[in-house]
């Protein structure tokens, strides 16, 4: 699936097996891009494909097998069918007239316990009217999920100036700033302010002087955080791109919680560290090289390290959360909200601390009050339409 893809909202499709998922996806998009199948457990995985809805624009339908499959492999498929409703920003039941009990039940329970939108529809009775069921649809997806909330609205304002330090190392992409900045530089777009680029050599004092007159906020990357938080002034406000992620990703307040943990951690530990992409791992590679580096230095202890690439949930079977005394999630700048916090959920419900890398990196730093400070008092919900 396309990067594209990641950020756009998801609608997922749950019922049992020949309930007419795939069916209704059909129906939906007006295509045939679900296989569809007299045989019961025709859809064994996840499936997902992009559709158009007015008024809210792009979204991923996604198809998921039967939640009353049977046997030893239906019970897998169950549990991937299950574990697919943390990833949606809405889930739609469907059942038919007499059928619906424990299955569509366990469901309707997850959806509420969570917090996650669901609407219930019945198949195979009266037709379905396709406009009545988008506007329904359109009406019970959270705006949140495809109105992007913008990254700094509420801390700088037009005008402002916003000095971004972008180091150019090996584990930087040839020709290209990496997504986080790119994200960043369109948000202060979009707000009139005026951002000014640079690496931190740039940033070095000159005859005694700071180099950039009032700036609003330095954004740095997380690693070159000791390097500029020695220069920039005490006075002004400093973070990095993956703390800024972090915050509209919507878990802010329990990666500070979970940060603020680490100097508790013992011999022997094990940090569990999340990469939502895939990327050519470098010498100068954050979450596999740096970060372990700097929390083995700063805790002074012999921690032991998991990396654990990709978009899906954490497995059970080799990544038990239990063991883990941590779990470090990166900026997650190429998904949405939804997939970091269904990530995240068994670690959160396991009581597990979480952080985000550049708050971890600004902790081992001693610069983590500072990286925080400016979100403090000002933090509150914006949008851009």
């Amino acid at each position: 699936m396309s990067k594209g893809n990641e950020l756009k909202p998801r609608i997922g499709f749950f019922g049992r097996r020949n309930v007419g998922k795939s069916t209704m996806i059909n129906f939906l998009t007006g295509q045939q891009v679900a296989i569809v199948s007299d045989t019961a457990g025709t859809t064994t995985d996840p499936v997902r494909k992009s559709m158009e809805i007015g008024g809210i624009g792009p979204v991923v339908l996604v198809d998921t097998a039967g939640i009353d499959d049977e046997g030893e492999l239906g019970a897998l498929r169950v549990e991937k069918s299950m574990a697919a409703l943390a990833e949606v920003d809405l889930a739609l039941l469907l059942y038919t007239e007499g059928s619906y009990g424990e299955p569509e039940e366990r469901v309707e329970r997850w959806c509420s316990e969570h917090g996650t939108p669901m609407l219930k529809v019945r198949t195979k009775g009266e037709p379905i009217d396709k406009e009545g069921l988008i506007a329904k649809i359109r009406d019970a997806l959270p705006e949140s999920a495809y109105r992007g909330r913008s990254l700094l609205g509420d801390v700088v304002a037009q005008g402002d100036t916003v000095v971004l330090v972008t180091p150019i190392d090996s584990s930087a992409p040839e020709g290209r700033m990496i997504l986080p900045q790119v994200q960043v530089l369109r948000d202060l777009m979009d707000l009139h302010a005026v951002a000014v680029f640079c690496q931190p050599e740039e940033l070095e004092v000159e005859s005694g002087k700071w180099k950039v007159e009032s700036p609003r906020l330095v954004i740095t990357d997380s690693q070159a955080f000791e390097r500029v938080a020695a220069v920039v002034p005490e006075e002004v406000p400093l973070t990095s791109f993956s703390v800024v992620l972090a915050r509209q990703k919507g878990l802010f307040e329990e990666y500070l919680s979970g940060t603020r943990k680490i100097g508790a951690l013992k011999d022997g530990d094990r940090v569990l560290l999340l990469e939502s992409c895939t990327h050519n791992v470098t010498c100068e590679d954050i979450g596999r090289v740096k970060l372990p580096a700097a929390l083995k230095k700063a805790t002074g202890k012999d921690l032991q390290f998991d990396i654990l690439a990709g978009n899906d949930a954490i497995p059970n079977s080799s990544f038990l959360i239990s063991n883990y005394s941590l779990v470090i999630q990166c900026g997650g700048c190429v998904i949405s909200a939804q997939q970091v916090k269904a990530r995240l959920l068994g670690a959160l419900e396991a009581g597990v601390p979480v952080s985000n890398y550049g708050l971890a990196l600004a902790w081992c730093n001693g610069i983590f009050d500072r990286a925080t400070r400016i979100f403090h008092t000002n933090f509150h919900e914006l949008t851009i339409n």
